[in-house]
């Protein structure tokens, strides 16, 4: 049971990878950490090779970064709110978020776009007030996949790392990374099942 997660992610191959990466940016819960971590794995396996890993899981990261983009872009304020009004409790945001992040990206520029990819909070969200502030699409998407190869190739690194240095515990390995998926859906769980929108303050 512990190793079927790293086996079902081998069978999917980079393709896998690809529609994971999407479905990580676009909805939660499983983190990239978790998904890119286990490629790191196969990397040490032989299963898988570092630039095609990198490369796909990097273009599911832009497609997903790229459609709540869109969406602020196409939509605009007017529409985008009764969206999040509507789905906020199943993608564990509301209206504040969204209007913090927006703040966030006018004051501190485009560069977050890029800046965010290392960092867990905001990562995917401010594609949303950068889709808002109309931000050049081209730059969006160069920013984001510059960002985004750089974090990819650290967790794939990462994972290669420490299956190499942990290759006769591979099936502790298989526990730890089921444990971690655990967490994140039951994480996700308890943010849906506790999730309050926040009162704006206009």
């Amino acid at each position: 049971m512990h190793g079927l997660i790293i086996e079902a992610i081998a069978r999917g191959g980079y393709f896998g990878i690809f529609v994971l990466m999407v479905l990580e940016n676009v909805f939660p819960p499983i983190p990239s950490e978790v998904i890119m971590g286990i490629g790191g794995v196969l990397v040490a396996r032989g299963d898988m090779t570092f630039w095609p890993l990198m490369v796909a899981g990097t273009l599911g990261t832009v497609a997903g970064n790229y459609a709540w983009y869109w969406i602020g872009d196409r939509w605009g304020y007017e529409r985008t709110r009764p969206f999040i009004d509507r789905w906020g409790r199943w993608l564990t945001i509301d209206f504040e978020h969204m209007e913090a992040a927006s703040r966030f990206f006018r004051s501190h520029g485009q560069w977050v776009v890029f800046a965010l990819r290392f960092s867990p909070f905001m990562r995917t969200l401010i594609s949303l007030p950068a889709g808002l502030a109309h931000m050049n699409v081209w730059k969006f998407l160069a920013f984001t996949f510059a960002g985004s190869a750089v974090w990819n190739a650290l967790l794939i690194l990462g994972g290669t790392v420490l299956a190499r240095y942990l290759k006769e515990y591979e099936h502790v390995m298989g526990w730890v990374i089921l444990g971690l998926v655990v967490l994140a859906l039951a994480g996700y769980v308890w943010r849906v099942l506790t999730w309050k929108p926040r009162v704006s303050p206009d």
